[in-house]
């Protein structure tokens, strides 16, 4: 069946922060040079650095850590298809990315879009839930604790990039991240399903745990659009705060859009 209806929702702190850019290159930005045969193995490192520093936050442009990463709240609505869902999840914690592993970093010779692929061991997402749906066809309604734990998950990520300039800086804007990925295994539980009847409690988890892989599959347009929102969260925060030219030093600055990004 068609999927009629997908919304996620989620409002990230430190999107509404502002913060003093960079003005001198941090210690944890490696510059490289696009016109270098070796940019690639030069990026992959930089990028491997911004991930590290990115773990435990950056105060200094109010940037709090991602590992662990807080939402406020995450938004799920979808309808029609093996996942039949509408649910919210509140204080959400989400940890894991603070040891991810960059697999290889490239930049477009001529729009700077990045592909990135990395590698994380595990994320676990806990939060409060409250879920009237279906899942694999099967009837789905509580409301309480719950966690989900993706392991050995690869993410290919495309983010689409302008150039702009701001108080004659150059500067990355990352408009939009596409998100594809892959996983090793999936736990997940949810307590005080169906009104805290345990029996039905017990083996509805059970039997998502014992089907993880299509439970995965049928939870992949939610997994693939909270991902894409959380890591748009923080790149264009680290970005509009990281001057382009301390990341790649022969950045082409005629691709520059004059007009100033918010």
């Amino acid at each position: 069946m068609q999927l009629k209806l997908f919304i996620v929702t989620i409002v990230l702190q430190y999107l509404a922060t502002a913060a003093a850019y960079y003005k001198t290159k941090p210690n944890f930005v490696q510059t490289c040079l696009k016109s270098d045969p070796d940019f690639e193995d030069c990026s992959k490192v930089a990028v491997q650095q911004l991930f590290n520093a990115l773990g435990p936050g950056l105060p200094e442009i109010d940037l709090p850590p991602i590992d662990p990463l807080n939402i406020p709240k995450i938004r799920i609505l979808q309808g029609d298809g093996p996942v039949n869902v509408n649910a919210a999840l509140d204080n959400v914690v989400v940890t894991g990315f603070g040891h991810t592993e960059v697999l290889l970093s490239q930049v477009d010779d001529k729009t700077y879009d990045f592909y990135t692929k990395v590698r994380v061991p595990k994320i676990r997402i806990e939060g409060i839930y409250d879920l009237k749906g279906k899942i694999l066809l099967i009837p789905l309604v509580g409301s309480g604790r719950c966690w989900f734990e993706p392991s050995n998950m690869t993410i290919d990520i495309v983010s689409d990039v302008k150039l702009y300039e701001k108080d004659g800086f150059p500067f990355f804007n990352v408009t939009k991240v596409h998100v594809k990925y892959n996983i090793g295994g999936l736990k997940l539980h949810m307590s005080n399903l169906f009104d805290g009847i345990s029996s039905l409690e017990d083996s509805t988890n059970a039997y998502l745990n014992a089907n993880w892989r299509p439970v995965s599959e049928s939870l992949r347009p939610i997994l693939s659009k909270t991902i894409e929102d959380i890591l748009l969260g923080f790149m264009r925060q680290i970005f509009h705060n990281l001057p382009a030219n301390f990341m790649i030093e022969d950045v082409k600055t005629h691709l520059l859009n004059k007009k100033a990004i918010d």
